[in-house]
């Protein structure tokens, strides 16, 4: 294995005592064997990393991916996609269990607990709630949790049986496991296309009311108040629900939310061309609610910045605006996202805890550290950096994203992990 020199670096690691000092770090076998102001560098051959504005902090881990894996590999699979997150700056992911079968028991965790163990980064399995995530019968979350699922979701099919979800937050509270909910009434937002707003009338779109994920929301929280059961909510995407949920904090409920990288660039407006790559779920919202989003990453009401990773095939996003699939692909661009969405708004300080500190904490995991004798597990960044996305280069199999030939601020140099 290569040794590998990152020099003149600022180092972001509240855990490390070299955090916010400009250092260089030596890794040799995988390991970080030195670090200091000036790393001689040694005669056998060594990758050296430069640059006038590297930052360095440990590797970053995104909440929320789907890898298809097992079903629908022809739109991504675990190798791709976790090649993918790899060259976006993560060293682990969060991979929700959606799949085709579901991963909604023990066998179905092991397969990708051992079929990771070769991939370039920490792949993290998501058991569903419900058997094939139907919202109908629990899953076998327990036995699922013992062999290394880290929370329950049904990912974009939200839990719309109370009684259920209570259940399932009861169940789950017992053995220190988290469900994540993302909030949607679907009798309210059934057969929306985007934002209901100025947008979906000038469209002619069926539009998906901001009401149907805050009522969702609202009892959501209740149930937790209730049973003081601490939940996760995903994909957070209006003012309102940052207001419940900076309002729910305030109680002292555990709760925790995150929102998706796209829904703090773009608002309904650039659905104008009716291109279906902006068709996301949640759906891009109003300028409103994307200052609301901002301001609550600002004053820690969400925690987490995730990319919402969804690949889909031509077949599936190439059509007719009303019928083609949501999703868009968001590992590569990510950081770029964050940077052109928030600028100078969060220091790099505050973005690592968004997306590094705070998506391990709160599921229970090991927080990865900079100091000498540790294993590499870093991200290599320079947020001034300027650079282009070429969809041909990307590394998923999918390329259903508006970014093509997009020009980026904030660049990811180097992912380096050592299992």
């Amino acid at each position: 294995m290569k040794d590998i020199l990152i020099k003149n670096a600022t180092i972001i690691d509240k855990q490390s005592n070299y955090h916010l000092q400009k250092s260089d770090i030596l890794i040799s076998s995988g390991i970080i064997s030195k670090i200091s102001q000036n790393v001689e560098i040694l005669n056998h051959p060594t990758e050296i990393i430069e640059g006038e504005n590297l930052f360095v902090s440990p590797g970053w881990m995104d909440l929320r991916v789907n890898f298809n894996d097992p079903g629908f590999e022809y739109k991504e699979d675990l190798q791709s996609g976790s090649e993918a997150a790899l060259k976006g700056g993560f060293t682990a992911v969060a991979c929700m269990g959606t799949t085709q079968p579901a991963l909604h028991n023990k066998a179905q965790i092991e397969y990708i607990i051992n079929k990771s163990k070769s991939l370039p980064i920490e792949v993290y399995p998501i058991g569903t709630v419900t058997l094939n995530a139907q919202g109908i019968d629990m899953s076998e979350m327990y036995d699922m949790a013992c062999c290394g699922a880290i929370a329950f979701s049904d990912n974009k099919n939200p839990i719309d049986n109370a009684d259920l979800l209570q259940r399932a937050l009861l169940y789950t509270s017992g053995f220190n496991k988290k469900i994540i909910q993302i909030p949607s009434d679907k009798t309210i937002a059934a057969k929306g296309q985007i934002n209901e707003g100025k947008m979906s009338t000038m469209l002619g779109l069926k539009g998906i009311p901001a009401i149907a994920e805050e009522l969702m929301l609202q009892r959501d929280l209740t149930l937790v108040e209730h049973h003081q059961t601490s939940i996760h909510f995903g994909g957070i995407s209006t003012a309102k629900s940052v207001a419940l949920i900076r309002e729910a904090k305030k109680k002292g409920l555990p709760v925790s939310c995150d929102v998706h990288a796209v829904n703090l660039l773009f608002d309904d407006s650039a659905l104008g061309e009716f291109d279906t790559n902006y068709k996301v779920k949640p759906p891009l919202r109003s300028q409103k609610d994307i200052e609301a989003l901002k301001q609550g990453l600002l004053d820690g009401t969400i925690d987490v910045i995730c990319s919402d990773h969804t690949p889909e095939d031509t077949e599936n996003k190439v059509k007719e605006f009303n019928i083609a699939s949501f999703g868009m692909t968001g590992l590569e661009t990510f950081y770029g996202v964050v940077k052109s969405a928030l600028g100078t708004l969060m220091s790099e300080e505050q973005l690592i805890e968004k997306i590094m500190i705070n998506p391990r904490q709160i599921f229970g995991l090991n927080v990865p550290q900079i100091s000498e004798g540790q294993k590499a597990n870093i991200t290599v960044f320079d947020p001034e950096a300027t650079w282009s996305f070429q969809v041909e280069q990307s590394l998923s199999k999918s390329q259903n994203t508006p970014f093509n030939q997009y020009c980026f601020k904030g660049k990811v140099i180097k992912t380096i992990l050592t299992k």
